[in-house]
């Protein structure tokens, strides 16, 4: 009985095509924005998830700077405030597992014919460790490179393509940066964009030691740019914030209520906050796109109800010859969950053609998700049954002999 009854609401819809595509039309394209509008949403979230993944976990920097000169407050990483000494005792904290000093530059590196402009650091083992960061192939520089401040070098993905093309092993070949020769140590793992959006491939990696003296200068021995640290886990964040501000204004003797000549950044926090950011966007992109599902459902109910009206002789005549009250009910409400079920497969059809299109055309990565169908779905279902009932419950409740009357 139940599949006469579909093949009947089949046959309903049928019978009046334009004024059931019309109905069917706002449930298509709610249910198209939905999928494309999530797809876009889950996209961002999983660029910007790989993006802190690529950075390390439990991570701070602190960066040079933040003091004010004569009223002018300077910005971080300007200043030669922090050194070589400040990050080994930032390290002896008990809740810091590791620290890297950094020095960073910029440098015209030249191979044979070919040349590229990208950023230099210059950092410690420990570095890598912190980051996550291990070779493609080749090698990392060692502590004794740091002590005889040899002229070694680590590049990126992006700085290895520049170079070398993809004829080149760029293994143990020289380079010059700022006129002074390097060996290439090794190809580090690509890391692909940071959360910033910076490209973390597009740059050479040196002992800090070659980068304080042989690259960069040091008017003050034994300076650093910004020292990175890790704490122990992400529980003892805070405190090891405390603790590494605390340290360095007492070892830079700085007063009570006086300005720090540092700061302090939580990469943790800051990412966490990024990730939060496009997880609330990708809701309200749902949410936006989930009100046309709305519409698209009172589309259905005022469309149910015109057809009741359209019908009613029709309802007489069948409680007439023995229809029951929930053989109507079923009836109509299987017409409405026919044209709302094959509007969502029309519209899931719309949205991942939609979600492929953006992908191509903008290259915004794109995530599509069971998930996402699976809920747009059961929403578009669940509308249908909702907006369809009272037009259902209307004919169901009709009088035979009142409707045998009407003309």
């Amino acid at each position: 009985m139940f599949f006469s009854m579909l093949s009947e609401a089949w046959h309903a819809m049928g019978a009046n095509r334009l004024r059931t595509f019309l109905t069917m039309l706002g449930m298509v394209i709610g249910v198209g924005a939905v999928i494309l509008m999530m797809a876009i949403g889950e996209g961002a979230q999983q660029s910007i998830k790989r993006s802190i993944d690529s950075m390390g976990s439990n991570l701070f920097v602190i960066l040079s700077g933040s003091s004010s000169t004569s009223g002018s407050r300077s910005g971080s990483g300007n200043s030669s405030a922090l050194n070589i000494n400040d990050a080994n005792a930032v390290g002896d904290l008990e809740d810091i597992a590791a620290i890297a000093p950094i020095s960073t530059g910029n440098a015209q590196i030249i191979f044979s014919g070919n040349n590229w402009n990208t950023s230099i650091i210059g950092t410690s083992p420990t570095y890598f460790s912190i980051r996550g960061w291990n070779v493609d192939s080749g090698e990392l520089f060692s502590d004794a490179d740091i002590r005889s401040a040899n002229r070694v070098a680590l590049i990126g993905k992006t700085v290895a393509e520049n170079l070398f093309g993809d004829d080149i092993d760029p293994i143990g070949k020289t380079i010059r940066i700022k006129k002074s020769p390097f060996t290439i140590l090794g190809v580090l793992e690509s890391k692909g964009q940071s959360f910033d959006g910076r490209d973390q491939d597009d740059t050479i990696i040196v002992p800090i030691t070659t980068a304080q003296r042989k690259l960069f200068g040091n008017q003050i021995p034994g300076s650093v740019r910004m020292i990175m640290a890790q704490a122990k886990s992400e529980k003892y964040m805070g405190v090891a914030e405390d603790a590494i501000n605390d340290l360095i204004r007492q070892r830079h003797n700085i007063r009570e209520n006086a300005e720090s000549d540092f700061s302090v950044r939580n990469l943790t926090a800051m990412a966490k906050t990024a990730s939060d950011t496009a997880k609330t966007m990708s809701m309200l992109l749902g949410a936006i796109a989930s009100i046309s599902l709305l519409v698209g459902g009172i589309g259905i109910m005022n469309i149910m109800l015109v057809s009741v009206t359209e019908r009613t002789r029709e309802i007489g005549i069948r409680m007439a010859i023995g229809a029951r009250e929930k053989d109507i009910l079923l009836q109509f409400l299987l017409e409405a969950c026919v044209i709302s079920i094959v509007g969502c497969v029309i519209g899931i059809a719309l949205g991942l053609g939609g979600a492929l299109l953006v992908k191509k055309m903008v290259g915004a990565e794109i995530l599509i998700s069971m998930r996402s169908i699976v809920l747009a779905f059961s929403v578009a279902a669940s509308v249908g049954v909702f907006f369809g009932y009272y037009p259902a419950t209307k004919a169901a409740k009709l009088h035979p002999i009142e409707a045998l009357r009407y003309q």
